[in-house]
């Protein structure tokens, strides 16, 4: 059960001890430069913006406060911050949001932005010193980030409570106390445990409750508590145009479908993501074509589940359920009644209208992959050699305990078939350490399952019991925790042991390589982006010609696909000479080096 951070009690003092709490603060701060990260408890886990992320690198809301508590004149500069500027105003106050977990919570961030700039509310800050709406998105897959995610409100109640001490000192240049709103799985898991929660949450709004945000805001100005958590059958947004948040203006994440119909034992997605339901192919491509124009080069395609898409809005002349198959050896636990077009439709209809857009996608599940989806991304040139296949476990014990819908041997017999159909196929997986009654043998069942596999990339966590999951009502989390780490620590050596030989494997060959930014180690000098495969690859900044078009020479941009010749590798990135700038599809009808160069062209 999640509690309340020993913070609370801090913050739970008179209004008068205002000056203690300052005091403490600039003790924890006092032995950290001011560019250093925050300590733990103020941090956030995968927000899109950051205090310190701009080029200026100027000091965050927190280390001002700890400036402030020995500046007496901070009062009169907090009063000529607050006196009304177009900089500072807005019809209904400004946002400050952080997301914790997913991509696909990341997208939801985007959609209630969009809702709120509907709702005449103002322009995000980067700080939430300077909010009148704070935002938490949040994750329940595990029980460290739900802790994370109480640490961080116990800092935003607290500028609630102090905020006329704060502004007076300079700690917060907030027009009025701010209105703290929880989103996303945590809300809808806990409910009125947060709102309950000393008080400090204003608003509680569950995944598929978005829309209501402006009207459970307005019930906080009347002195109510705003809640609204419940789950939609027929929810997917598909009708909201994102307001994009990323720094990155060449890739951008697309929501195709919202929902889990698996029910594995471990998961608690479908309890607070509710059921499976799979936007119109038409608002997707329509999404993704003004993305385009905006100039951007790669798309994300996200869901719970992506693969088992499913929409059912464009049924004439289609057949129900022609196209509706599994992996072979794979089961399902829930049985589809209304079949309809399929996510190989889906990407066949995007690589084919937008040949100069890289498609990826995640999340999905092993039992989706039929052989017709296989095949489409080995002969889509514009669709990444690149799948996400989750293990969870290499014991069939264990998956079967874990209610997957396969074993062991189905699981390498489909890594088999993916790789003798697309041969330089990167391949990632997630993995569970100290699942119910594992065993040691199971345990080793899973060692060996990683380095037969062999991956480029995997996440690797301990098990956290979950409550409402099937595995919280039958099964005894049994295993001690000390073995949990343990056994964590093996499976990511031997991940780390097993990944060189694929980044290896790369050096000699040309990879394509879409230009995302300054290499961060070496940003005078050299660019990064990834690879086709996904790899991460970096070279020297120097002026290129192009490929296909000729022209002048001139140093590549955000944005360019550049064609590299890898020269080194790393266990998590490569290094290599650029050669030039091109396209995507002149590459793959030009290169003879890249295996990619046998795919047929089908745009």
């Amino acid at each position: 059960m999640a509690t309340l951070s020993p913070l609370s009690s801090l913050w739970s003092r008179p209004c008068s001890a205002a000056l203690r709490r300052s005091r403490y603060l600039h003790r924890l701060y006092r032995h950290q430069p001011f560019n250093a990260s925050p300590p733990s408890f103020l941090t956030c886990f995968a927000r899109a913006e950051h205090p310190l992320s701009s080029s200026n690198r100027r000091l965050s809301g927190s280390y001002q406060f700890v400036r402030s508590s020995t500046t007496a004149t901070m009062t009169t500069e907090a009063e000529q911050e607050l006196a009304p500027t177009p900089e500072n105003t807005s019809a209904k106050g400004r946002i400050y949001h952080e997301t914790y977990g997913c991509q696909m919570n990341i997208n939801d961030m985007e959609i209630v932005l969009s809702i709120m700039r509907a709702a005449g509310y103002g322009s995000t800050v980067p700080d939430p010193e300077s909010a009148e709406v704070i935002f938490i998105n949040t994750c329940a897959i595990r029980d460290n980030a739900e802790q994370k995610v109480w640490q961080r409100l116990n800092y935003f109640w607290f500028l609630k409570r102090e905020w006329k001490t704060n502004v007076a000192i300079g700690r917060s240049f907030s027009l009025r106390p701010p209105k703290i709103v929880v989103l996303g799985c945590m809300a809808e898991r806990l409910k009125e445990k947060i709102l309950d929660s000393d008080k400090m949450v204003d608003v509680v709004c569950g995944p598929d409750a978005y829309r209501d945000l402006p009207r459970l805001l307005e019930e906080v100005e009347y002195g109510h508590k705003g809640m609204n958590t419940l789950l939609s059958l027929e929810e997917t947004y598909a009708d909201i145009t994102p307001v994009r948040i990323s720094s990155n203006s060449v890739t951008a994440f697309v929501s195709i479908m919202r929902g889990c119909n698996n029910m594995c034992s471990f998961c608690i997605v479908p309890f607070t993501r509710g059921r499976e339901r799979s936007r119109p192919v038409e608002s997707i491509v329509k999404e993704v074509h003004h993305l385009y124009e905006d100039g951007v080069k790669e798309v994300m395609l996200l869901g719970q589940n992506v693969n088992s898409y499913n929409d059912m809005s464009e049924m004439e002349g289609l057949e129900p359920g022609t196209n509706w198959r599994l992996s072979e050896g794979f089961s399902s636990t829930c049985k589809v009644k209304n079949k309809g077009l399929r996510f190989a439709d889906l990407l066949a209809r995007l690589s084919d209208e937008l040949p100069e857009m890289r498609f990826r996608f995640t999340s999905p599940h092993p039992k989706d992959f039929p052989d017709e989806l296989l095949y489409l991304m080995r002969e889509r040139y514009n669709v990444c050699n690149y799948i996400h296949l989750p293990a969870q476990s290499g014991s069939s014990v264990v998956l079967e305990r874990m209610r997957r819908g396969y074993t062991r041997e189905a699981y390498l017999e489909l890594v088999k078939k993916i790789r003798d159909i697309i041969p330089d196929v990167g391949l990632s997986s997630d993995f569970i350490s100290g699942f119910c009654e594992e065993t040691e043998e199971d345990h080793a069942d899973t060692l060996s399952l990683v380095r037969a596999v062999g991956y480029d990339m995997a996440y690797m966590f301990a098990y956290s019991m979950r409550e409402k999951t099937h595995a919280h009502r039958n099964y005894s989390d049994d295993v001690p925790e000390e073995v949990k780490q343990r056994r964590l620590a093996e499976l990511i050596k031997t991940f780390r042991d097993s990944t060189g030989h694929n980044f290896d494997q790369q050096i000699g060959t040309v990879q394509l390589v879409l230009v995302e930014g300054p290499n961060k180690r070496a940003p005078e000098t050299e660019l990064t982006g990834k690879s086709d495969r996904g790899h991460r690859v970096s070279f020297l900044n120097v002026p290129l010609g192009h490929s296909i078009e000729g022209g002048e020479m001139r140093n590549a941009v955000i944005g360019d696909f550049v064609e590299v010749k890898i020269v080194s590798s790393t266990k998590a990135s490569l290094f290599g000479e650029a050669l030039a700038r091109s396209s995507l599809s002149g590459f793959y009808r030009n290169s003879c080096t890249s295996s990619r160069s046998e795919k047929v062209l089908a745009v």
